[in-house]
Formats: structure tokens, sequence, C-alpha cells
């Protein structure tokens, strides 16, 4: 596994950022940048330099790749334009994205990539991510089925805008519901399919028949107005926006539940999980660990599940605070 190099953390700002820029600060010679439109904003990093950024502006891009060795995206704004730019001069990309479309279009740039000899990696967070290694590692165990993974986040944590919204986005978009056994203490619950990026990518990368993820919230309140609000009626209305933004403007400021999480992965009667506390916090310090691990991986463009290996890389994220449990 490598370390040292400059990394350039972009969106470095939002509550994913900053966690993986404290976990690649402490890394001895690694040299950690801060970047975003509005530094003045964002609390401090201890041992990371904050720099401004215009991630659209390709000048001002340009001039922040300067000795740069790794980039961590962890904002959706023109994501494959910056990977672009950075496979083009040789520097690695990690980006934290759950949206197919944005993963989608970073595919795309395989071959540039291969051609660099430069790896890009996708999939990197919670969800995808240890979504995805869960989903490797119980296919493993029970292969050639149907993977049902479920994700329960904490209702009471803080999120930004650009993360409710992208849930309000999600809203609606896809049918069904099912339940799923979390670890305790959550137990078994009903989840509602949501549009994470995962059930698209892993038939592909893993060979499964099928993928289905379905989202839940610690409380069973809010759960319940989850499922109410994917109604077409309901989503179409929470799209207008006025309602949009005044929806928006009291999420970021209500916060009822836990920072608990868990996700889980079953095929057959295999069953993996990853619960603990932050689902930021885990997105975070999952990205910073494959950023760590990028130098020597094959070049191209690859979700985590093709880049390593799921056990030892659950286990090493797990010893930063978090549980992992394997049932076959």
């Amino acid at each position: 596994m490598g370390s040292g190099g400059v990394v350039l953390i972009l969106g470095g700002y939002g509550a994913v950022g900053r966690e993986a820029a404290l976990a690649l600060s402490a890394r001895p010679g690694t040299r950690v940048i801060v970047a975003g439109r509005h530094p003045g904003r964002a609390r401090p990093v201890p041992g990371a330099r904050p720099v401004r950024v215009d991630a659209a502006d390709p000048a001002d891009l340009a001039r922040a790749l300067e000795g740069v060795t790794t980039v961590l995206m962890c904002a959706e704004t023109g994501n494959a334009s910056v990977a672009r730019a950075c496979l083009e001069r040789g520097i690695g990309y990690v980006d934290v994205s759950a949206s197919r479309d944005v993963l989608a279009s970073i595919e795309e740039l395989d071959d540039l990539a291969t051609a660099r000899g430069t790896t890009a990696a996708l999939s990197v967070g919670l969800v995808p991510g240890v979504t995805n290694l869960l989903a490797r590692l119980v296919d493993e165990r029970s292969p050639g089925r149907d993977l049902r993974i479920g994700v329960l986040l904490g209702s009471g944590e803080q999120h930004g805008s650009a993360a409710i919204a992208w849930t309000l986005d999600g809203l609606g978009v896809l049918d069904g519901s099912w339940t799923m056994a979390f670890p305790e203490p959550y137990g078994t619950r009903t989840v509602h399919r949501f549009p994470f990026s995962d059930q698209y990518t892993l038939p592909r990368t893993i060979a499964v028949p099928s993928a289905r993820t379905g989202l839940c919230l610690d409380s069973r309140l809010f759960t319940t107005l989850l499922a109410a609000a994917r109604r077409p009626t309901i989503a179409g209305l929470l799209r207008r926006p006025r309602t949009r933004g005044l929806l928006l403007t009291a999420l970021t400021k209500i916060h009822f539940g836990g920072d608990g999480f868990a996700v889980t992965v079953s095929a057959g009667a295999a069953q993996a999980s990853f619960s603990g506390h932050s689902q930021s916090r885990a997105t975070g310090r999952a990205a910073a660990l494959i950023v760590r691990h990028l130098p020597g991986l094959p070049a191209g463009v690859r979700h985590i599940e093709q880049l390593v290996d799921p056990i030892a890389f659950l286990t090493e994220l797990a010893a930063d605070g978090f549980a992992l449990d394997v049932d076959d």
C-alpha cells in the first residue's frame, strides 16, 4: 500500500470531505489540500491547507492540480470534466458520488486512464462503496443469486443542503419495498427502493443476476414519511421549486433521530453487514483508505469491488470504529 503524496480534496469543506481530510492529514508524508469555492465558511482541518478552487473553471482547476498526486472528489459538479483533467495529467482520481449518471460519465474515460497508466476509483464511500464490497463478499459465499441491499441511515445526523437535495431527487424514482435484517439494535426493518448506484453497477462488475438497494431511516416515523414521499403526486410536489426550497431549509435545521447507520447485503443464506455511527465519517474514512491504497492498483476506471479484497479492506476500515459482521 502506498503512502505520501499530495492529495487535493475537492468539495473538501463538507462533512465527508472533512472526515477524509482528517484521516489523510494524519498520515506521515501526506500533504492534504482542502479545496472549495468558499473556504471562509469551512471549519479548519488540522494539518490540511485550505485553498479556493472553482472546479468548473478549467484554468482554476489546472492551477490547483499542479504538483498533486491524487484528487478526491467529494462534490457533484462537473465530475467527468474533473476526472478527465486528472487522468490526462496522470493524477489518480477517487470519486464518492452515488449517482448512476455521474459514475457512468466517468466510466467512459477508461481508455484514457489505461493509456496514462492511472487509476480512477469509483463507488468508494458507504453506499456505494462498503455496500459494493459486502455484495462481492456475499456473492463469493452464495454465488449466482440476486442481491438485496439494505441501507439504514440516521435521520438525526446533520447533512448539508446538497446531500438533502440529492435524497429528495431520489424519492419516487423507483418502486418496491422489502424487509432486511440489520445488526442490533435495529433488527428487521422495511426498506424502500432508492436509486443508489450500486444496484446498477454490481450486475456488471461481479456478474450477479440482479441487485436492489432499499433505504430506511433509524426513525420509523421518518421512514414512514419517506415511503409516503415516494408516491408520484407527493414526489411531484417536492420537485416544485418553492416547495423544494422550503423543505430544504427545514430539513437542514431539523434533526430527529440518531447518527447510527447500518448497511446489509444478502443473497441466499449468506449475509454481511457493516455498522457504526456517522455515515459521513464512514464515507470519508472509506474514501481516504482507498486513496491510500491507490498507488499500485490496476490502471483504468474501476469500482471499489474490482480493486481491493473485501475482507481485508473492510477489516481495516472497521478498525476505525465500525463493526463488520459476516454470516453464512
